[in-house]
């Protein structure tokens, strides 16, 4: 499987930060550097990780079937996630999720039609004390509210 330069030279500086017989430890950091790259995690993925650090395919894929930041569809090209565990919950979370959902038109780990917003429900992110919280790709926004959320998905459409 070929990477660009740039992912290959993060997994050799990761699979050397580990000492012998514990690169199995760098699967997470590679199967989520890859599918930035990639868009999601393939089988030919699976098997290059699994070679890479030295474990089957069947443990690359229980490592993958356990994370919920692994996707093995491609996500859109600004993946929004929701949170609507307890404290955003508990500050209308879920009614956050439904506006996103009819805003969007699509809902859990859909992508709209032009492939440029993905969304998910998420459980905590770990941001209670600023809730409610979404996160866009790594960037995660506090105190959301159904007007911000419009403006947030708006934005995003414009940088499409």
């Amino acid at each position: 499987m070929t990477f660009s330069p740039q992912l290959e030279a993060r997994f050799d500086k990761l699979l050397k930060s580990y000492p012998p017989g514990r690169q199995r430890s760098a699967m997470i950091p590679m199967l989520m550097y890859a599918q930035d790259e990639l868009g999601s995690v393939t089988d030919e993925l699976v098997d290059e990780v699994a070679r890479r650090v030295g474990v089957t395919p069947l443990q690359v894929n229980e490592v993958l079937s356990y994370y919920s930041m692994l996707h093995r569809k491609p996500l859109g090209k600004y993946h929004v996630q929701v949170c609507t565990n307890i404290s955003c919950l508990l500050c209308d979370g879920d009614k956050l999720w439904e506006h996103a959902c009819k805003k969007l038109g699509i809902g859990h780990k859909e992508v709209t039609a032009d492939g440029q917003i993905s969304l998910e429900e998420v459980e905590c992110m770990g941001a209670c004390s600023w809730a409610p919280a979404i996160q866009v790709n790594y960037d995660f926004e506090h105190f959301v509210t159904p007007e911000k959320l419009d403006q947030i998905l708006d934005g995003l459409r414009k940088k499409a």
